[in-house]
Formats: structure tokens, C-alpha cells, sequence
């Protein structure tokens, strides 16, 4: 058994004493509503994470941090549909160097980050990594990335050092993986940084991910078919792009005036961002969240000359949940004006969790999961400035929901002064969520986004196209599922001045992403139709349009911005079917796309790429997108 740090050792022993105080407070709840215990006070030198949070500090012997990190990836490499969460945190020093370097790879379900203040405040001299996932013959062949869902790497500097490992091994840090995974605040350097694993079974496809804030080595773009990179600094260069690469805010990015010879998309400056909140260590010792602020027209890093602009909520502030936590409990901890901090795990929410007051943080660690159970609506947000919804998936229950998250309510009479504003709009950065794939899940409209300023900073909003139920990546599916796995829209916007950087919407019944509200602005989208459509009648809308567009805005929308997207058909359960358009906006000037494509990935059709215009999308072509440069033409 390996020697745990001293930090370590106290988070894991209050973590035992948190379950017993747990049960307390759960049986004093069930005892009647008297009077309710207040939130506990929280130690800010060791706040008490959970039994799924792994703190290291450099006085720990390498050897037995290595041994932990191994000891993770082993447990999670292939636990895609397991219930593990669990967050890895350094606190701040330098881990391996030299003939001795830290390498570790990153599962299912994981967070790594440094908790220093600047990115600099933690070194790891070594490697950490995602590999192409091996599925068949034992874990020896099918070896790709396209599964290679849910992890997190933030908020520390990272010397590439590849000694010890072969040569294809060290002549870059892998990091091959797929949606629901974020780069945030990192500083690389040492050798390149690919996004695809070449060594594994030779180069295999990977699809898609997003870096923010972050300053790059050379980048081995490689297989990846969709990337938004942003407010990011990859002057030291980036190669390959497949069909969809956006850069945004990002010094150094390629410029895209050859559009679609090679298929970048960059914006000079990102109109709207926010830096995702982040756990770190004062210099007392102290846990605090700082939280970014939010602003307009930016590029390049936000902590190069300093830390990052913000506000920083001492940890003290922070309700500090645990699976098994009544929503009760949550709520009455966010009316007494607390933020709330989720460790990692499951959580089971039968009514909804409310977050009301102005300039709230909910942060979510080692991807802590909110399972809806009895058809409720997992959160919602209100129509007020500031909050922070981060690192939160939100998952389908096996009774219909009408919503997982719902941000503003229509018709909330809310007054002015109250509402989201311009200049601290309400923000979801790293908000995934799952309708299907360890369980049947049923949801109407997964995020409702009702409140105007609202910020979406990077989601997965996925109905699963395989899992458990035995429908597995590449196989003919189950045609039973369209009816059990039910999710009918992904994201409907019906707020106005609503930014998406880094929006993946996949597989739902109807509209993927429905946009309804005035200014909405998205850079980097990426669909896939679902594979599962059992008839064309079950893929036609009511008024006799083949299939529904994996994007569309409404038709009394005057003004809306799309920049870098992709639809991807891949209807291998009825490779007849036929879609219309990959995506339809009213015939507006204020109404703008910039490039735009669909894809054949080997069953079904598209027939144009947007409103009639652009080629089709069908077997004759696989893999060779349909691109419409700018719609409409200039």
C-alpha cells in the first residue's frame, strides 16, 4: 500500500467522518422538518472533498504518486458507463523531471488540475494522457478515440518528457479524445501536444474536444474531425485539419482564407467569454474558487500577465455536497446565500435544485453527475446576473423529464435591474449532459435556455447512440431504442443575445438545437443526426419535410451568427433515410453562417447544406463534407 501525503491522509479520514454526518443529518430529515440543521462550517485549510478526491503534494514520494495515478487510469481506461467520479488535484510544486518524470494517462470520469493560483504554481515534468481506446479481440484491435467521452485537464504547466517510453511514445503528450473533454489553463511545453493517438493501432479518428486559455507547443491537430480552440496561444504552430476546426481569440491560429483548403475557421477576438471557476490554494494555505470575470472582444491567455480578473469566494462560502445530500438540503444551503461545490459522484435529484441568487457558483467536481429521477427537472437556474453553472453533467432518468436544466423562466415577470446583463451574463462552462447509455433516459428538452446574456462555454448535450442496452459504436443498433431512449430537442434558445463557444448536440428525435431568441451567436457547433430513425415516417416533420436539420433558427429570428459548423449523418439503422437540410435559418441579412458543411459517414443522406443550398450528403461521398463558405453568399 503506498504512502498517502498528509493532506491526503485528512481528506480522505474527514471524508469516512462526512458519511456519518450525512446519515445523521439524512435520518434527522426523515424525523420531520423541525428545525433544519444550518450548513457545517468548513476548515479552509483542509475542507473536507469526499472519499473521490485524490490531493497530492510534492513531499509525497513520486514513486507512490505514480503508483495512485496508475492504480486511477487502471480503474477507469474503460469504465465509460460505470458510476466512478473522481477528481485529482497537485497542490502547488514541481512533480518528476528528468530521467524521472511523472506520466500517467486520464480515464472515464476524471479531473486533473493544479490548485495554484497561475497556471505556473504547479509543474508536471512527465506526461499526461489519452490513448485510442481498444473495443474488440481482448482489448487488442478496433483501437480508436471516438469514445473517448468525459475527462478534465486544468490550471498547471506541463514539461512534456517522454523518458522511458519508446520513441513513438515520447515524441509527443497524447491526448486523443472525444466530446465532454476539456484543456483549461494549461501551460505545455517540452515536445508537441498531439490530439490523436498515432501510436495505438496507427493513426485513428478522434472526434472532437475543445482548449481554452491555454499557451500550446506545436499541436498535431492529426485525425480530430471538430476542435474549437480558444483564447489560446499556438504560435508555435498547429498542423492538419479534418472537417471542422475553429479557432477563436486564439494568437498564432491559422488563418482560414483558404476555406475549405484546409477547413479552419478563426475568429481574430471571441465576442463573449467567461474562464471556467477554479478550485486553488492561497498563500496561507487556504482553498478558495476564483471565479473569472466576464468580457468582450478578447484574445490570448487571461493569466499572462497576472492572474486571471476575477473575484475569489473563499471555500468557506461553498456549500460542500455529497452524494446522498437531500436536494433539500442544497437548496436550503443556496436560500441561506451559500454557492455550492458538488464532489465527485452520482446524485440522485428528485425535485429540482433552485439557484436564485445573483452571482451564484455551482461547481462541479470530477464530472459529479445529477441523475433526474421521478421526471423532475435536475436544476434551475433564475434570470439573474452573474451565476456560474460549471464542470456539472446532468444526466436523463428513466421517467420523462420535461427539461435537465433549465436557465430563465418565459414570463417570469423578473424586473429588469434583476435579469442577466451584457456585462456578467450568466455562464455554463463544461455543462454535459446524457440522455441514455448506462440506463434508459427520457427527456423532452434537455437545456432550455429562457433568460437573455447567457453564456454557454462548451457542452455536450448527447442522446447516447449506444450503451448498455447493447447498441454499440458501429454495430446496427436496437430499433426499440428510439422509443425507450427518448429525447426530443437538445437545446431550444428562446433568450435573446445568447453565445455558444464550443456547442456538440447529438442525436436527438427532432431538433438538435433550435434557436428562437434575437443575437444569438455560436462559434464552433457540431451534430450528428441520430443513428436510430427506424422509418422515414419517424424522421418527418409534421408538415411533410424529409428529417429535421441538425441546426435551425426559428423563422421570425431577425438577427443570428454561426461560425465553424458541421452536421453528420450516420443512419445505419435504415441507411434509406433521407434528410432535407443539415441546417435552415430564415432568409434574413441579419441571419448569417460561415462556414458550414455536412458529412456522410456511410448510411443516409442529407440533400443540401442549408435552406436548399449546398451538395448532398449521401453514400457516393463518405467522409468528403459538403461546404458552403458563407450563407448567405456574399
Amino acid at each position: 500500500m503506498s504512502t498517502i501525503a498528509p493532506r491526503m491522509q485528512t481528506t480522505r479520514r474527514r471524508a469516512l467522518a462526512a458519511v456519518a454526518g450525512a446519515a445523521l443529518v439524512a435520518g434527522a430529515l426523515a424525523a420531520g422538518p423541525a428545525q433544519a440543521a444550518p450548513p457545517p462550517v468548513v476548515d479552509p485549510m483542509h475542507p473536507d472533498f469526499g472519499p473521490n478526491v485524490t490531493i497530492f503534494d510534492p513531499s509525497m514520494p513520486l514513486a507512490d504518486i505514480d503508483a495512485e495515478l496508475d492504480a486511477l487510469a487502471d480503474q477507469q481506461r474503460d469504465d465509460e458507463m460505470g458510476s466512478n467520479r473522481q477528481a485529482v488535484y497537485f497542490m502547488p510544486g514541481t512533480y518528476g523531471g528528468g530521467a524521472t518524470p511523472l506520466q500517467f494517462e486520464v480515464g472515464y470520469y476524471t479531473e486533473v488540475a493544479g490548485l495554484g493560483a497561475s497556471p505556473s504554481d504547479v509543474t508536471v515534468d512527465g506526461k499526461i494522457e489519452v490513448y485510442n481506446r481498444c473495443l474488440a479481440d481482448g482489448g487488442t484491435s478496433n483501437c480508436l478515440a471516438l469514445v473517448n467521452f468525459w475527462r478534465t485537464l486544468s490550471n498547471l504547466s506541463l514539461h512534456v518528457n517522454g523518458a522511458g517510453q519508446d520513441g513513438c511514445r515520447a515524441s509527443a503528450n497524447f491526448w486523443a479524445v472525444s466530446q465532454a473533454v476539456s484543456m483549461r489553463r494549461l501551460d505545455i511545453s517540452g515536445a508537441n501536444l498531439s490530439l490523436m493517438d498515432y501510436c495505438t493501432a496507427g493513426p485513428q479518428y478522434a472526434s472532437g474536444g475543445y482548449i481554452a486559455d491555454s499557451r500550446l507547443p506545436f499541436t498535431i491537430n492529426g485525425s480530430q474531425q471538430q476542435w474549437l480552440t480558444r483564447n489560446s496561444d499556438v504560435s508555435a504552430g498547429w498542423s492538419n485539419a479534418v472537417w471542422n476546426q475553429v479557432f477563436s481569440g486564439t494568437v498564432g491560429a491559422p488563418d482560414e482564407t483558404a476555406f475549405p483548403n484546409p477547413p479552419y475557421t478563426t475568429l481574430d477576438k471571441t465576442p463573449v467569454s467567461r474562464e471556467k471557476p477554479y478550485l486553488f490554494v492561497d498563500d496561507t494555505g487556504a482553498f478558495n474558487v476564483r471565479v473569472p470575470s466576464a468580457a468582450t472582444g478578447t484574445r490570448g491567455i487571461s493569466w499572462g500577465e497576472g492572474m486571471t480578473p476575477g473575484r475569489t469566494v473563499p471555500i468557506g462560502d461553498f456549500f460542500i455536497a455529497k452524494p446522498g445530500d437531500s436536494v433539500q438540503a442544497i437548496n436550503r444551503a443556496l436560500a441561506a446565500g451559500k454557492n455550492l461545490l458538488l464532489t465527485p459522484g452520482i446524485y440522485d435529484i428528485g425535485a429540482t435544485i433552485t439557484v436564485k441568487r445573483a452571482g451564484t457558483v455551482v461547481l462541479g467536481m470530477g464530472h459529479a453527475t445529477l441523475t433526474a429521477t421521478g421526471g423532475a427537472v435536475a436544476m434551475e437556474v433564475a434570470d439573474a446576473p452573474g451565476i456560474v453553472v460549471a464542470g456539472v453533467t446532468f444526466d436523463a432518468g428513466e421517467k420523462l423529464s420535461p427539461a435537465l436544466l433549465r436557465v430563465g423562466k418565459a414570463q417570469s415577470g423578473t424586473s429588469g435591474a434583476d435579469r442577466g446583463t451584457a456585462t456578467d451574463p450568466i455562464t455554463l462552462n463544461d455543462v454535459y449532459v446524457r440522455v441514455g447509455g448506462p440506463h434508459v433516459g427520457k427527456v423532452d428538452t434537455a437545456i432550455e435556455v429562457n433568460a437573455d446574456h447567457v453564456l454557454i462555454d462548451h457542452a455536450w448535450v448527447w442522446r447516447a447512440d449506444h450503451g448498455i442496452e447493447g447498441f454499440t459504436e458501429g454495430v446496427n443498433g436496437d430499433t426499440d431504442r428510439w422509443n425507450t431512449n427518448t429525447g426530443r430537442n437538445g437545446l431550444v434558445v428562446n433568450g435573446d443575445d445568447v453565445t455558444a463557444t464550443g456547442l456538440f448536440v447529438e442525436h436527438f428525435q427532432q431538433f438538435n438545437t433550435l434557436w428562437k431568441g434575437e443575437g444569438g451567436t455560436v462559434v464552433l457547433y457540431q451534430n450528428e443526426l441520430p443513428y436510430d430513425p427506424p422509418t422515414q415516417a419517424d424522421w418527418t416533420q409534421p408538415d411533410g419535410t424529409l428529417g429535421y436539420p441538425g441546426y435551425a433558427v426559428a423563422e421570425d429570428v431577425g438577427t443570428h451568427e454561426l461560425y465553424g459548423a458541421g452536421v453528420y449523418v450516420f443512419n445505419q439503422n435504415t441507411p434509406s433515410i433521407v434528410t432535407e437540410n443539415g441546417f435552415t435559418v430564415p432568409e434574413r441579412e441579419g441571419v448569417r453562417l460561415h462556414h458550414v458543411m455536412t458529412v456522410n459517414l456511410s448510411a443516409g443522406t442529407i440533400l443540401h447544406v442549408v435552406n436548399g443550398t449546398g451538395g448532398t450528403a449521401d453514400t457516393s461521398v463518405i467522409g468528403q463534407p459538403r461546404f458552403v463558405t458563407d450563407y448567405p453568399a456574399p
